[in-house]
């Protein structure tokens, strides 16, 4: 087995407008918004530490000060709990500082995702690292960033996590022109092109928010040219990559997922998400299901 380097790092673009949620993100970032009772961002982040990943990126953008606040301590609050005995909120208050290592650098312009990871060059330099974005929420019992980190550890390159949706979808996501290898889960990325109208697309294996990235990804988006939306995109810099070698920052392997994907990205899936979290929490779940079921009758 080659000897790449270990990924150790992370980094999670959080720079976006959100503006599919306005008005609730006029002030509040889209990535604060709660699943029950826990931003989303956080369950990225754990996803990172669950990974080994405790060094981790936050590319965040203007009005971004309160994800910063989360992941910091608050002891104010601390005290108060504290005061009252309340150890089960003072654990839940303290958890996201102790998370991992947080540092942040801000995307002064909104020109894309290649454009926020580039952002991330000097904290990450020469060394491999997992990209996670925010609006996709991969259950805990599935640990697919592992497995990612795995297939880079074996083939070097890049990998990018691929995930089977209806055709009729493959507009909204990055598709991938796949090969097999002698792994079921994993295949090789021949090419890819980012929301291809239906007709056009290669396949139906899109492009979810997981990533774990050579280093040469820096060098190729600052050679990439504003693609579609007039932005500077990923899936761009990762058609470069996988043409290439392992000594020149290729290939490109993609892992197939079958696990459980949330998706927060627009309000009807964050709804979704929502209750199926809900559905899941052994605190919620008794009384919140038979009231579900209830309203599901009343409504038809």
């Amino acid at each position: 087995m080659a000897d790449f380097d270990p990924v150790t790092k992370a980094v999670v673009p959080a720079a976006g407008l959100g503006t599919r949620f306005l008005p609730a993100t006029k002030a509040t970032p889209k990535e604060m918004l709660p699943i029950v009772d826990k931003p989303a961002i956080q369950y990225v982040v754990e996803e990172a530490a669950s990974a080994g990943l405790l060094d981790v990126l936050m590319v965040t953008g203007k009005n971004k000060r309160s994800i910063e606040d989360h992941f910091d301590r608050a002891y104010e609050l601390e005290d108060v709990l504290e005061a009252k005995g309340d150890e089960h909120r003072l654990s839940q208050v303290r958890e996201p500082a102790s998370l991992a290592t947080l540092h942040y650098v801000r995307q002064g312009e909104p020109k894309g995702l290649g454009h926020a990871v580039l952002c991330a060059k000097q904290h990450v330099g020469d060394h491999p690292f997992a990209c996670l974005l925010g609006d996709d929420l991969i259950d805990r019992r599935d640990p697919l960033l592992q497995r990612m980190i795995e297939v880079r550890k074996t083939f070097g390159g890049s990998v990018i996590a691929l995930m089977e949706v209806p055709r009729e979808q493959v507009s909204l996501y990055g598709v991938a022109t796949i090969e097999a290898t002698g792994e079921d889960d994993v295949v090789k990325v021949v090419d890819l092109v980012e929301k291809p109208p239906v007709e056009e697309a290669p396949s139906n294996w899109a492009i979810i928010g997981r990533y774990v990235l050579d280093p040469e990804v820096f060098t190729v988006l600052e050679n990439t040219p504003p693609g579609r939306g007039d932005e500077i995109q990923l899936t761009d810099a990762l058609r470069t990559l996988a043409g290439r070698e392992t000594d020149t920052g290729g290939p490109v392997h993609g892992v197939l997922f079958r696990g459980r994907r949330y998706d927060t990205g627009d309000k009807l899936d964050y709804l979704r998400t929502v209750v199926r979290f809900a559905a899941d929490r052994p605190d919620l779940a008794p009384d919140f299901l038979p009231w579900l079921r209830e309203f599901l009758d009343e409504v038809g």
